[in-house]
């Protein structure tokens, strides 16, 4: 299948980086990160709107869309430092499920394969199977782990009576074989669901679920630290799935299952440049931004920056892994001595 280009809105790429074809690998044989869009929001159980998502994640940026964003924080430039190209949004229609996840399944192990890290744009959150699927097609069933922030489990078996659904794809991906259990790592969950069978489930499978009164007791910090050394036992890389929604709706309000007392936006951010930095992302995807839902685009500025911490930080780590440096946190900015 060729590039299909945009669905929703103009025509453009990522902040104004490099163009190519996910089906032509020749152009983009030295990408190290390649967006890909999955404008698919058919698996929504309340308001939908997430197929106007990937539009609105590559553009909401009030700085000049010209490939460059220089980190203050980690003195690297994720757009520039990285070669990372946009191919476009994959051709997913919201009225036939099926189709769409293999068809976007195609897309990812076609980027993975050529040794790229896709990062795909939701969406809603149905595209969290065919996305970490289609890596672990490439990299091998269970060699890689799940880091998966998220208000709710996403672990639900049947619902209106499809097993393709928004509240379905982590299920999905541990009975396929393709994740494991016992390395799938959820960080955020709160609220009022699942129900008690499907806690059940989870437990059976060995999952890790630090939910927000852990998160509260323990601090995000230190439950991070555990969650990372989990993920990497015995598992080759860790794919990163951020649901908007586990921030809290004041912080993320344009989404389709708001869910209050979650993260902040800064929270968020710097959990996701810590474990760019700190661990081998192999994939990633964004989902459950909902522009007609936002206010003043709040969500997809934090969705874009969410994208711009993950390459800042997979920069960072390259850069520090082939010059023998290393980044602290507690470096000020400008020493004025």
């Amino acid at each position: 299948m060729s590039r299909y280009g945009a669905q929703f809105g103009p025509d453009i790429t990522f902040l104004g980086v490099g163009r190519c074809d996910w089906a032509d690998s020749a152009s983009y044989t030295d990408a190290d990160v390649v967006i890909l869009g999955a404008p698919f929001d058919g698996g929504t159980s309340h308001r939908a709107g997430t197929r106007f998502g990937p539009q609105a994640i590559r553009q909401t940026c009030y700085l000049p869309h010209d490939g460059s964003r220089p980190s203050l924080a980690m003195r690297v430039d994720g757009l520039q430092d990285l070669r990372v190209y946009d191919a476009g949004d994959v051709e997913m229609f919201s009225g036939d499920a099926a189709r769409s996840v293999r068809d976007l399944q195609e897309a990812v192990h076609a980027v993975t394969a050529t040794g790229a890290i896709p990062l795909v744009l939701g969406g809603d959150h149905t595209i969290a199977w065919p996305d970490a699927a289609g890596v672990a097609q490439h990299l091998g069933q269970g060699r890689i782990s799940m880091i998966h922030f998220d208000a709710h489990a996403d672990t639900g078996n049947i619902e209106f009576g499809s097993l393709i659904g928004h509240g379905q794809p982590m299920r999905r991906l541990i009975e396929s074989g393709a994740l494991r259990g016992d390395r799938f790592l959820q960080i955020g969950l709160r609220g009022y669901w699942p129900p008690p069978e499907t806690l059940d489930w989870m437990a059976e499978q060995h999952m890790r679920s630090y939910e927000m009164s852990e998160i509260g007791a323990r601090g995000l910090a230190e439950c991070l630290t555990e969650a990372f050394a989990i993920a990497l036992d015995d598992c080759d890389g860790v794919f990163l799935s951020v649901d908007i929604d586990v921030c809290d709706p004041g912080h993320a309000p344009g989404t389709g299952t708001p869910e209050p007392g979650g993260l902040t936006a800064r929270e968020l951010l710097d959990s996701v440049r810590r474990i760019a930095y700190e661990l081998p992302v192999v994939g990633m995807d964004v989902v459950e931004v909902s522009p007609p839902y936002d206010h003043a685009e709040i969500t997809s500025f934090l969705a874009n920056r969410v994208v711009l911490e993950a390459l800042t930080g997979i920069a960072r780590r390259r850069t520090d892994a082939s010059g023998g440096t290393s980044w602290d946190p507690r470096q000020p900015l400008l020493d004025g001595r």
